[in-house]
């Protein structure tokens, strides 16, 4: 039970802030982007003992595909990361509401019309794929090795920062279906319409950076 409450405890944080830093500076980049990464390592530092610290269901289906979890636990986590990233939008919600940024963003995912650059169905789609998969790619990698284990929040927090470096100016990042069905959940009209691109295009990137990452360890064991 404590890494679910864990895994619910780690999303809250990373939306509310990651999002709210993103609303209250104006979608500034590097403010954005290090609001995630920080959000991360603070996050693998406190609860990645206790959970693992996976606080996105693309991160725990790379990790149910690599035989690293149990398909119980994989469904207990996704819903402690909505729960999670529900609560976190909430708060947001509750807060903005009172001021004059107002809650017409709440740091939701767009493509097409309602996006800052008019991105493609299709661009969004591939950046998310690339994205997602870069970054969980880079999870299995670094939390494989006990060697790695006092610099992987680290690692990973970085690399979410780049990761949100790039895909803020295109599709303001998700590579997270927690975080970007939260926000879409409490603006709905065009937000709600749009959010299966943001949760189908992590998952595959997530199951693609899993299926990669156990061919390259496959070929590597062959060679030992």
């Amino acid at each position: 039970m404590k890494k679910y409450v864990a895994e619910f405890i780690g999303t809250f944080v990373l939306v509310f802030f990651g999002t709210g830093i993103a609303v209250v500076s104006n979608g500034n980049l590097v403010a954005t982007a290090l609001a995630f990464g920080l959000a991360i390592i603070a996050e693998a530092y406190v609860i990645g003992n206790i959970s693992g610290c996976h606080v996105n269901p693309a991160v725990s289906l790379a990790m149910l595909i690599t035989g690293k979890m149990k398909r119980e636990d994989f469904a207990y986590y996704v819903i402690a990361q909505i729960l999670g990233a529900l609560l976190g939008t909430g708060i947001l919600f509750l807060i903005l509401s009172g001021t004059s940024f107002g809650t017409s963003s709440l740091g939701a995912n767009a493509f097409g019309e309602i996006s800052s650059n008019n991105i493609s169905l299709v661009s969004a789609l591939v950046t998310e794929i690339v994205l997602t998969c870069v970054f969980v790619y880079t999870i299995l990698g670094v939390t494989s090795d006990d060697k790695f284990s006092n610099v992987s929040g680290i690692v990973i927090g970085l690399t979410l920062t780049f990761v949100h470096l790039i895909g803020i100016p295109l599709t303001g990042t998700s590579v997270n279906p927690a975080r970007s069905l939260a926000p879409a959940i409490f603006l709905m009209g065009d937000a709600i319409k749009q959010v299966w691109v943001f949760i189908v295009a992590p998952l595959i990137g997530g199951a693609l950076a899993a299926y990669l990452y156990e061919y390259l360890n496959i070929e590597k064991k062959k060679k030992h």
